[in-house]
């Protein structure tokens, strides 16, 4: 998979798309990060690449300098940290809105997460 650094993540992210979001991901309301719908079908977005780095060690510890949290809205996009380091960068196929995907691993469970992708929150 092809791996995005910064620079060509702010450029995918002010890349052209339709102004509203298609009836395919117009369920994503997501300017922070969402468990992904049950009835949202992952294979309507095109993975564009990764932000993952194979190899790297893990790093868990995210970035919040001004108190937002994982969920909030305008929490910073910063690659190096969680959950950014090991997202995948994907589009809308139909709409061509840009969105990141990770999957959290809890003890018993899998939760598919999406946060659409801004240029402004990158960081």
């Amino acid at each position: 998979m092809k791996k995005i650094d910064r620079d060509q993540l702010i450029d995918i992210a002010k890349s052209p798309r339709s102004f509203n979001a298609c009836t395919e991901c117009s369920s994503l309301s997501c300017p922070g990060w969402i468990s992904k719908p049950g009835y949202f079908d992952l294979g309507k977005l095109k993975v564009l690449g990764t932000l993952r780095i194979e190899g790297a060690e893990e790093r868990w510890d995210e970035y919040h300098p001004d108190g937002t949290n994982l969920w909030s809205e305008d929490a910073p996009i910063s690659i190096q940290h969680h959950p950014y380091n090991r997202s995948d960068v994907c589009k809308c196929m139909q709409c061509e809105r840009k969105f990141l995907h990770y999957t959290e691993y809890g003890g018993y469970y899998l939760d598919e997460r999406i946060r659409e992708l801004s240029a402004t929150r990158i960081v």
